[in-house]
């Protein structure tokens, strides 16, 4: 790691809302060697506790409450703004895909780093609130290179395994994830905006590799799958929400942390996440623990936001995969494909989310946010007392892919679908645009402003869409 990338935070993470103000942990990384200050928040003077120490860097964590008279907190003599009166005019940005499957590590900052800095311009200009991350915010599919028991997984399995080998491999990965996350951590726009924008994320499968709970069975439960997935898991947990195993009853749902899915209430709005990726196997989605979060309406749903990593509204995908295997070379797609709501493998899971999703549309307005497929979209599904919309932003970082692809995308959108009768499910252009599907690098802002929310796409080269009432 270069110098730069061995230091970051303030970064705050979004525990929750009440009465007395919001709930945030904020985290910083530093060189085992060097100490860590103080931080104010109002009246108190705070400590760190060191929650974790890795590849020679300890990660600090700092637990404080702003109340709305607050308006930020102060870290070894520096202020920091935060957005903490909540009751009125709110803002909030979501992102996904922040990087790519090969060579991401050796892309230019400059070039890698462009949506951000857009992003922090319009922080700038009027701040957020919270910052929701969609899934894939780093590309792992690397960090198994260079180790033996590792290199031709998930095709080639080593015959056997021993406790010392399996721990090299541990070590092996984890010095891949941390530079990956240590990476995107020391980007100048990232840092100005995680020290001012409490975040949530939530992951997907690039976060532990491509196209994890879709891959063969016998991988996924290999002894080098389930390293994998183990030391994923610790650095989600610990970069992405400034947690260890012992903090998940307090952040996530599931306080047994088998789905790592989260839900915040914040006022007028709930922000809730399933965990697509802890339960998934080849023919699941989710297991029940996920199908509690979203079959559990919360309390005072006036506005709700479901973040899905991979779109719940989409094209009839089921007829790619009927026809796929008629062209050589396109099984290699199967996994992508079977990652889908819309596959085959899960059509009675989806119709359960989409039943959920109607259920708490007639308890108030929702809209879905989801990544993941590099393009940005929108859809609708019908409902009463209104339709459900569902917002696509993804490529904050990963590079557009072809036109072509968005066309072919677009064709099967004209096609319709409707999983569940009555209900049927369009996917339409952004506000201004002509096509379904734009193959741009993007990120989207949402904004309640005297009540109404409207929502915006920031195209990199078409630039901000017109607001679209949701």
């Amino acid at each position: 790691m270069s110098p730069a990338s061995r230091h970051a935070g303030p970064i705050l993470h979004l525990r929750g809302h009440d009465t007395d103000g919001l709930r945030l942990a904020a985290i910083l990384i530093r060189p085992e060697s060097e100490a860590c200050g103080t931080l104010r928040a109002g009246t108190t003077e705070l400590q760190p506790r060191r929650i974790a120490t890795l590849e020679g860097l300890a990660v600090w964590r700092f637990d404080l409450r702003l109340d709305s008279a607050d308006r930020g907190y102060r870290f070894e003599d520096r202020d920091y703004p935060v957005e903490t009166d909540l009751s009125g005019d709110l803002r909030f940005a979501f992102l996904s895909c922040n990087g790519e499957e090969n060579g991401d590590m050796d892309r230019d900052p400059t070039e890698r780093d462009a949506m951000w800095e857009r992003m922090r311009a319009e922080h700038e200009a009027r701040p957020f609130a919270a910052l929701l991350q969609g899934g894939d915010q780093i590309y792992a599919d690397e960090v198994t290179q260079g180790h033996p028991l590792s290199d031709g997984w998930p095709e080639d399995l080593p015959e056997s395994t021993s406790a010392a080998d399996l721990g090299g491999l541990a070590a092996h990965l984890r010095r891949g994830f941390v530079a990956r996350y240590m990476r995107g951590f020391a980007g100048p726009a990232f840092g100005a905006l995680a020290a001012r924008v409490p975040t949530l994320a939530i992951w997907d499968d690039h976060d532990i590799c491509d196209g994890w709970g879709s891959l063969p069975s016998e991988a996924a439960d290999s002894a080098v799958g389930q390293t994998l997935f183990r030391v994923a898991r610790e650095m989600y947990l610990l970069f992405q929400h400034g947690a260890v195993e012992a903090d998940i009853p307090e952040i996530f749902a599931d306080p047994t942390g088998a789905q790592l899915g989260w839900r915040r209430s914040l006022p007028g709005v709930t922000l809730m996440a399933p965990d697509l990726r802890s339960e998934r196997r080849r023919r699941r989605v989710i297991g029940e623990a996920g199908w509690r979060l979203l079959e559990t309406p919360a309390p005072e749903p006036e506005r709700t936001f479901i973040v899905s990593s991979v779109p719940m509204l989409g094209p009839r995908l089921s007829l790619v995969e009927a026809v796929m295997w008629l062209w050589p070379g396109m099984q290699k797609y199967e996994d992508d494909l079977r990652d889908q709501w819309q596959s085959r493998a899960h059509r009675a899971d989806w119709r359960r989310a989409l039943r959920a999703v109607l259920n708490l549309r007639a308890r108030g307005p929702v809209t879905v946010l989801s990544g993941e497929i590099h393009l940005a979209t929108r859809a609708e599904m019908a409902a009463e007392p209104g339709a459900i919309h569902q917002l696509v932003a993804s490529g904050i970082a990963h590079r557009a892919p072809p036109k072509g692809y968005a066309r072919g995308l677009g064709w099967l959108g004209s096609l319709g679908e409707g999983p569940l009768s009555g209900h049927p499910i369009r996917i339409l252009p952004l506000p201004g645009m002509r096509r379904r599907y734009v193959a741009e690098r993007n990120f989207l802002t949402l904004e309640r402003r005297d009540g109404a929310w409207s929502a915006v796409w920031h195209l990199e080269e078409s630039g901000k869409t017109p607001p679209l009432p949701i």
